[in-house]
């Protein structure tokens, strides 16, 4: 492999191809948003249990491993491993490209990010998905 990753239309193209099996196979298309609400449900029965069944939202979408569980953690370590791989692992709180264009300040990053999180969390269970 090369020092600079996957060819992005390779691996987009293969990310199809696995999508299409997943459909075509078990009848699946590839989501995450769903464990999101699920993994809110289980925080929420730790934190406040006495609430957990008033919000028919969250009983809907009650907590369960189920294969989008097993998806996501798979993202992480795929990612993980890519990274690990190709030597680009590293920890930093304010990458070099914001940096460049915002600044430095961690705090602001992070508002912005949970913001942006926010807003594309709520269209993707808008669109139940």
């Amino acid at each position: 492999m090369s020092r600079d990753g996957w060819n992005p239309y390779v691996a987009g193209s293969l990310t199809g191809l696995v999508s299409v099996g997943s459909v075509w196979f078990a009848g699946k298309y590839f989501g995450a948003s769903t464990t999101f609400v699920r993994a809110a449900t289980v925080v929420e029965q730790a934190v406040a249990p006495e609430h957990a069944s008033t919000l028919d939202y969250l009983v809907k979408h009650a907590a369960k491993m189920d294969w989008q569980a097993y998806f996501i953690v798979g993202i992480f370590l795929g990612a993980l491993a890519a990274a690990l791989l190709f030597g680009d692992f590293k920890v930093e709180a304010v990458p070099p490209m914001w940096r460049r264009r915002f600044g430095n300040s961690s705090v602001k990053r992070g508002v912005v990010a949970f913001i942006g999180g926010v807003i594309a969390m709520y269209g993707a269970r808008l669109a139940d998905g």
